[in-house]
């Protein structure tokens, strides 16, 4: 109950921050009229984004129901209850069954699992629903944790220069001679398997590119007339980064975070793949479904339908991603034009 408590107050903060952005980019003519754009450039891709995001939300919204005399009231969500409370069978069923898959049992829902049910009787379309929830968390709460940490790091490095980007660019060189995923396992490991332990590790090993983006791009910066110009009238380093440097490498935060937002998902789902991954998420289905590829016949929905719903939302994504970059990097705008 702690971790689903964790879970509901991080996508509740992710949301609240959502709306926060969309109600400071009303305000701003730039931000909207190139957001607005980006459906029009991909509008299929996001659609199916706003269909997982929707799935989501639904999943976070949870809360209990009054128990019975002698049971325990347990948190359903409000994708929960699109499904029966009882809608459980034994054991596994092919999509669409009538009868279990082994002993041919007649099944307590005959033919309402689109999908089919796992080894312990759950309902593969519901499990697989539920781990966009997952995934989303994971990239969003990961984003939220890496940025800032490589826009503090690199605009420091880039914009002061000398001893600071020495020991910054020590650093970053540390970490990239590290493999990134025996670093990421080790982390889970010492962490622990809580999604915000996840996050964190994630967050670690993801950032150190995105660092080196920016300081390239504040060295460019820092040498501009603009910022010259300031620092010779006695503007103070703090207010030059927030009004000239900073606003200069938004388009860099927004690019990033849709281009990286499929690597994180699929780096939770390879940890699932080790053992390390999150309850619930599309890697733990697959890594469920290993055992069961071996058996006569196979039984491949499990795995079929994780893999199915990984695999539109990181090509939906990668799209947008994709209409991100030709909306707000200038450069391709210029070749559009």
């Amino acid at each position: 109950m702690a971790g689903a408590a964790l879970g509901n107050a991080i996508a509740a903060a992710l949301l609240c921050a959502g709306a926060l952005l969309a109600w400071r980019v009303r305000g701003s003519p730039y931000w909207r009229g190139r957001l607005v754009a980006i459906p029009r450039r991909a509008p299929l891709a996001s659609a199916v984004v706003a269909a997982y995001l929707a799935v989501a939300l639904l999943d976070s919204v949870a809360w209990r129901d009054p128990a019975t005399p002698g049971a325990v009231a347990a948190s359903r969500s409000l994708l929960d209850r699109c499904f029966p409370a009882d809608f459980a069978e034994r054991s596994y069923s092919a999509p669409l069954a009538a009868v279990e898959f082994y002993g041919g049992a007649p099944l307590a829902h005959p033919g309402a699992h689109w999908l089919g049910t796992d080894i312990l009787g759950r309902d593969v379309l519901r499990l697989a629903l539920g781990g966009a929830r997952v995934a989303l968390l994971i990239g969003g709460l990961t984003s939220a944790l890496a940025i800032p940490l490589a826009l503090l790091f690199g605009i420091a490095a880039g914009y002061f220069g000398k001893r600071v980007d020495d020991a910054f660019f020590f650093v970053l060189s540390v970490l990239a001679s590290i493999p990134s995923l025996l670093l990421l396992v080790a982390l889970v490991l010492v962490l622990g398997r809580g999604t915000l332990q996840v996050c964190i590790a994630l967050a670690v090993t993801s950032w150190v590119g995105f660092c080196r983006i920016v300081r390239a791009e504040t060295l460019k910066l820092r040498e501009l007339d603009y910022v010259a110009a300031a620092r010779a009238l006695g503007v103070s380093d703090a207010k030059i980064l927030w009004r000239h440097v900073l606003p200069n490498l938004s388009h860099l935060v927004v690019i990033t975070f849709a281009l990286t937002f499929s690597h994180l998902v699929l780096s939770e789902a390879i940890l699932s793949w080790l053992g390390v991954g999150i309850d619930g998420s599309w890697g733990q289905m697959i890594d469920q479904a290993r055992d069961e590829l071996a058996r006569d016949p196979i039984i491949g929905w499990n795995l079929g339908a994780a893999s199915a719903a990984l695999f539109g939302l990181i090509l939906a994504v990668n799209r947008v991603g994709d209409a991100v970059r030709d909306v707000l990097d200038p450069r391709t705008a210029r070749e559009h034009a």
